[in-house]
């Protein structure tokens, strides 16, 4: 067999007769391949497997966290820091009791711990193949050499003849040659929950969609009942399976709006950083005439390089980001890739199915329509409490004896079960009949009574063809409820002259009418007339346009039980008795979550399978389009070219009948608009366009594995409602992380500006050491900054459009307060220096002469704490908001003042970290200093409050 005797790719084998197919494979329905023409076909395709392409090793990835810019610098200060300390070591410099190299140790300590948390973040190698892998069965029945073999699926080929059983996993996709009652789940490929019956004698149009398909069966889905024999088509990576591993490894990962925020800060801080070192050194240089002081300038740029890195940023946005997952999972959002809990506030559009996620996947009668009486039922999921309504006015069942009797066949031609399960109704067996069960509950009528008052003796089973069903019961006296009387109950008195049995039909509507010559009116039958059919059809296409799935009901009296194969005899003359209009109902909470999204500038949008009137019909109902808004079909969209679609995107908020596959295209089309989208899928189909989305989320209860390995967060409750809180806190995540970067900024600044203030004022040496600066951006920065990460959110949170998810991190007038805080610390501290250097150089003065820079340090650190109590809030004053509304912030300045005060008072910590005592009046003079930032601070907010401005 040459390659050239194939069809063009796997979209034709559906429109191809069987024998058409055997002949281009040149295979043999009954021999199958022999052993010479496996061997050929295996070297020409090759094994039948899922093939993975090269990714980064674990080695890579932990190098990449090295060559972030920020700790690319402290290594060179670390370096650098390293060498002087060995100068000073072997020229004997070094200061009784001092450690040498501990600047360096603890330098390269923070760099590796940084390393290490960004690798374990980003280590986590994507699972989705190997999710698609555990779909492939392992073993096979083919048949070769004419005898039926069982051999590993990896040697399958195409032309290969296989034999399918109930309970196999289908190991390649093929050709239907032979079925007998063939019915496989293809939910996890194709989204669609019911088995699909497979016709082997079917020729389908070449552009007929994957799950409609119904003479092909697909590797990874699984043989619910019946056998059949497949002629094998594709294997491996050309499967539908395959191209969906194409598809999630082509996918490439963008870097997340907050990655790419610290990027940026990242190159603006070391940029600032060598740009002030290069002035203070050309300064230094310059003021002493050459380099005989280069030494010094040296270590105040080290210090300044320190400095200007946040070095406990890294680990607090971590443990923000966790803690922020922490509370997303107690509100039903598992977050599966940390920075996912950030970027989820940066959503604009959020693309959701509709069955199980806006809806409850519960079917529930909405409609009932008897003789010429349209009624409306109320009610919520499987619960069997509700009422009917006629013209909005509530009237009992009893007023209208036709509900009852529809409701008796409704519980009497059904194979489901209702039932009560820890407080909670459901059903054991199709949802569309536990609707119908639900419906019978409410009028009073119970399928366990009435098995006893109709016993059920023969069937008629549904079957795709012919489109209903039918259930024959022996009708059993009961007692009426008069003294010593039995007889039929009255539900059904009416059905009955002397007939033992009745047989009740269920099934397409038009069909089931065409089959009745009679109609059940009260208590009595009567002729059918033209004019009532034709109302009875009008009736059903008002309900259809609703979005309504709607089954007409009828039932025949008969004297003898049907023998087996003879529905088109009986079921005919029936005695029509209405139509029951039923839909998957929108979940209650998610009306609220779309006006939540609305509010907050999120647009939602509806991808489904569905039929486009259900899905016009729940979304209108939603709020999530207009009766007039434009819907997009599968087959449109089909056709449409990427750029054409790209055009329509932002206008069509429901797209219906869509395949699984075009979800990738409309996701793609959204982000060239510029929109960041947060998409929700179930399926192995699903897969690609959850990796390709900005926020990928599976369904946690109807997912499967691959997509859940594919995305970045899953929903526990498979609702709508929680992905816009699990928004909310996104939101607040962001606001929170903006914040104390204000915080640990700002602070930042002013140290790296006191630092090179103080040889261009002449003062003698570095007022901070290294390990002073890294105490400060981990200890007393990082300490309140986690406090400040668990803030509450503002009440404005979702009352405001999202954020641009491209916007710098200092956009809003971040970058601006973060220089001005800078700005007013340095000159706050620069001032305390200048007085502190004066005092501890006057005559008399009995402490260590170095003490001023420990009146620096300790002023710096203090005066943090109040930054951290204003900076709370961007408008409201301290003395508005209630302080224990985030007690870890009140916890944090005590306890980072304390240990700051145990480093100037307790002597070894003293001696390590290069301090020295500080009196009374010296501690005085830095706590006076120190409070002059929260009132600079709190004297802004009157400011702008008095300016009508709102600050950042």
């Amino acid at each position: 067999m040459s390659a050239n005797s194939l069809p063009e790719g796997a979209a034709v084998w559906h429109s191809l007769e069987v024998n058409k197919a055997l002949d281009l494979l040149d295979s043999n329905a009954d021999s199958g391949l022999t052993s010479q023409d496996i061997q050929q076909r295996l070297q020409q395709y090759g094994p039948n497997e899922l093939e993975e392409t090269a990714g980064r090793s674990a080695w890579e990835i932990l190098l990449d966290q090295f060559k972030n810019i920020m700790l690319l610098m402290l290594i060179g200060v670390a370096l650098i820091s390293g060498f002087l300390d060995l100068m000073r070591l072997q020229s004997g410099n070094l200061k009784p009791g001092e450690v040498p190299f501990k600047d360096t140790i603890a330098i390269l300590a923070i760099v590796i711990l940084n390393g290490i948390l960004g690798y374990v973040q980003e280590s986590r190698a994507e699972k989705a193949l190997a999710a698609l892998k555990k779909m492939t069965s392992p073993l096979v029945r083919v048949f070769r050499d004419a005898r039926l073999v069982e051999i590993a699926a990896k040697e399958l080929v195409p032309g290969d003849v296989m034999q399918l059983e109930a309970g196999m996993q289908i190991a390649a996709d093929g050709r239907l040659i032979e079925e007998s009652n063939l019915q496989i789940r293809e939910s996890a490929l194709t989204g669609e929950a019911e088995a699909v019956n497979k016709q082997a004698t079917l020729k389908l149009p070449e552009e007929t969609d994957l799950g409609d398909r119904l003479n092909i069966v697909f590797q990874g889905t699984e043989v619910v009942q019946g056998r059949g024999k497949v002629l094998v088509t594709n294997t491996g990576m050309t499967t539908e399976l395959g191209k969906i591993a194409t598809m999630l490894q082509s996918v490439e990962s963008e870097p997340t709006p907050l990655q790419q925020r610290m990027t940026q800060l990242g190159n603006v801080l070391v940029t600032g950083s060598l740009i002030l070192v290069a002035i203070v050194v050309a300064g230094g240089v310059i003021k002493d005439g050459g380099f005989k002081n280069i030494q010094e300038l040296l270590e105040v740029s080290l210090s300044m390089a320190v400095a200007v890195v946040p070095e406990g940023l890294p680990a607090v946005i971590t443990v923000t980001l966790a803690l922020g997952t922490q509370r997303m999972v107690r509100q039903n959002a598992l977050i599966r890739k940390l920075p996912a809990v950030e970027t989820l506030g940066s959503v604009t559009t959020i693309c959701s199915d509709k069955t199980g996620t806006l809806t409850q996947n519960k079917m529930v009668v909405q409609s009932v329509s008897t003789n010429d009486k349209t009624f409306r039922v109320t009610g919520e999921g499987y619960a069997p409490i509700g009422d009917f309504q006629l013209d909005a006015q509530k009237i009992s069942p009893e007023e209208s004896p036709e509900i009852s009797a529809l409701s008796v066949a409704c519980a009497v031609c059904n194979d489901s079960v209702l039932q009560k399960e820890q407080g909670e109704w459901a059903i054991l067996g199709d949802p569309t009949e536990g609707a119908l069960l639900t419906l019978a509950g409410k009028v009073g009528i119970e399928k366990d009574q009435w098995s006893s008052k109709l016993t059920r003796v023969a069937e008629f089973p549904f079957s795709s063809e012919r489109k209903r069903m039918s259930v024959i019961s022996q009708v059993q006296e009961v007692a009426t409820g008069e003294a010593s009387s039995r007889g039929v109950d009255p539900a059904i008195a009416g059905f009955l002259q002397s007939e033992p049995y009745l047989m009740f039909t269920k099934g397409s509507p038009e069909l089931t009418l065409g089959r009745s010559t009679q109609i059940h009116l009260g208590n009595h039958t009567a002729p059918l007339t033209e004019k009532q059919r034709q109302k009875i059809l009008v009736e059903n296409d008002q309900m259809a346009s609703k979005g309504l799935r709607v089954l007409g009901f009828a039932y025949k009296p008969l004297a003898q039980i049907p023998p087996e194969g003879s529905d088109e005899v009986f079921e005919q003359d029936l005695v029509w008795l209405g139509l029951v209009g039923m839909l998957d109902a929108p979940r209650p909470e998610v009306r609220l979550a779309v006006q939540e999204c609305r509010d907050a500038g999120i647009r939602p949008v509806m991808i489904t399978g569905d039929h486009q009137l259900t899905a016009r019909a729940i979304a209108t109902d939603l709020g999530i389009a207009q009766e007039s808004d434009r819907l997009l079909t599968g087959q449109e969209l089909q056709r449409m070219t990427d750029q054409e679609l790209e055009q329509n995107v932002d206008l069509v908020s429901i797209y219906a009948r869509v395949s699984p596959e075009h979800k990738l295209r409309i996701v793609q089309a959204l982000q060239r608009r510029g929109r960041f989208v947060a998409m929700t899928g179930d399926g192995v189909n699903d897969a690609p366009a959850l990796k390709q989305a900005d926020i990928g989320i599976a369904m946690g209860i109807t997912g499967t594995d691959v997509s859940k390995e594919a995305s970045d967060m899953v929903l526990l409750d498979d609702n709508f409602a929680t992905i816009v809180s699990a928004t909310r806190e996104g939101r607040v995540v962001y606001t929170n992380i903006r914040r104390f970067i204000k915080y640990i900024l700002g602070s930042n600044i002013g140290e790296v500006l006191t630092i090179a203030a103080a040889p261009l004022i002449g003062l003698g040496g570095v007022p901070l050491t290294p390990l002073q600066i890294l105490w400060m951006n981990l200890v007393t920065d990082g300490l309140p900054a986690l406090a400040l990460a668990v803030e509450p959110p503002e009440p404005d949170v979702m009352q405001r459009p999202p954020f641009s998810p491209r916007e710098s991190i200092f956009a809003r007038g971040l970058g601006s307060y973060i220089i001005r805080i800078g700005i007013i610390f340095a000159i706050i501290t620069i001032a305390l220096m200048w007085w502190a250097y004066q005092h501890t150089h006057a005559a008399g003065y009995q402490g260590d002469r170095d003490t001023w820079k420990t009146m620096v340090f300790t002023t710096l650190c203090i005066a943090q704490m109040g930054h951290a109590i204003a900076i709370r809030s961007n408008n409201r004053l301290t003395i508005e908001m209630n302080p224990f509304s985030n007690i870890f912030v009140l916890a944090a300045v005590v306890v980072t003042t304390i240990l700051q005060l145990m480093l100037v008072y307790v002597p070894p910590l003293r001696d390590f970290f290069g301090t020295h005592y500080l009196n009374m009046q010296e501690l005085g003079v830095c706590i006076g200093f120190s409070a002059l930032m929260f009132v600079w601070i709190e004297l802004e907010k009157i400011f702008l409050r008095i300016m009508g401005k709102k600050a950042v």
